[in-house]
């Protein structure tokens, strides 16, 4: 791993793609690089150290089309990934009794490989929430003190 922070969306209809947009634009103006990804391979981010991952919840507690193709390599190529920090931000509705579950896949899959998680998740509600960027900017400055540790 040679690169630093990469942000990962996985999305459907699109919310969690701008959230993470607007998150790597808050990011860099606060002099963090990154590199996003919206539905990368493993080869597209396996050099980074950092894992930023903005993920909606599909279906049945399913990760995103666009997402499943990367976890699906991990699972099936099992890599170790000791060096690998991530943080996870979810979308989802509380009506369902998956909410936010992608999130927990994330957080399973990536610990289950040995990487080390930096922060708690957060999990927004879209059904209280019209905006996701309010809660996010709350939660970035715990994620960003845990990066720069």
């Amino acid at each position: 791993m040679t690169k630093s922070l990469c942000i990962i969306s996985g999305s459907t209809l699109g919310g969690a793609e701008d959230l993470a947009e607007e998150i790597a634009s808050q990011l860099a103006k606060q002099g963090i690089e990154n590199d996003i990804f919206h539905g990368p391979t493993l080869q597209d981010v396996a050099e980074y150290s950092h894992w930023l991952v903005v993920t909606s919840t599909h279906g049945a507690g399913e990760l995103p089309d666009n997402l499943q193709p990367l976890f699906m390599e991990i699972y099936d190529h099992n890599p170790t990934l000791p060096e690998l920090k991530f943080a996870v931000i979810g979308l989802g509705n509380s009506d369902y009794d998956t909410f936010c579950y992608a999130v927990e896949r994330v957080r399973h899959t990536l610990s289950n490989h040995l990487a080390k998680e930096l922060c708690p998740a957060l999990k927004i509600d879209m059904k209280e929430m019209e905006d996701p960027i309010l809660p996010a900017e709350n939660w970035l400055p715990s994620f960003t003190k845990a990066l720069k540790a």
